[in-house]
């Protein structure tokens, strides 16, 4: 009888102990994809930032390259993007970069895209589009990837005043 006894504790024993495991290699599993997952995300928000501090390098406008402009009307009117010729790395204003987009590979996950929406905003509320030209211009970046659950968007104000 005892040794039944000890054989069916034995058995439970290793039971629990597998349940034990389970949980175990289960959380192990989980902590290296949150792990992956932020890696990932890492990357999206260096890709955003990088292009933003590449934008932040450029003039407020066509139009202030050389001079400053104190009337919003002497600034570059709708549609935003780059002047005929331009091409990219040599935009030489903002807007230019209205409408860019590059694949990016990294080492850890390939093909980030990166966008980027430039457009005037009103002077008291910039985050509502401006349909006139304002001394207020909008950066939208985002970046997406197969890897990314949800695309990594970073937005920047630039003002000429």
């Amino acid at each position: 009888m005892s040794n039944g006894v000890q054989s069916f504790l034995s058995l439970g024993a290793m039971m629990i102990f597998s349940l034990i495991s389970l949980r175990f290699d289960s959380a192990v599993l989980q902590n290296v994809g949150v792990e992956v997952e932020n890696k990932v995300y890492l990357t999206g928000f260096s890709l955003a930032d990088d292009l933003l501090e590449e934008i932040k390098q450029r003039a407020f406008d066509a139009n202030t390259v050389e001079f400053p402009i104190t009337n919003p009307l002497g600034l570059t009117n709708y549609p935003l993007g780059p002047d005929p010729g331009e091409n990219y790395p040599d935009f030489n204003d903002i807007d230019d970069y209205n409408g860019y987009s590059r694949l990016i590979n990294a080492p850890h996950a390939e093909n980030y895209e990166v966008y980027s929406e430039i457009y005037y905003v009103e002077e008291n509320s910039p985050e509502v589009k401006s349909s006139i030209r304002t001394f207020y211009k909008r950066a939208d970046i985002k970046v997406s990837s197969r890897y990314l659950k949800n695309p990594v968007k970073l937005s920047f104000i630039f003002t000429l005043k």
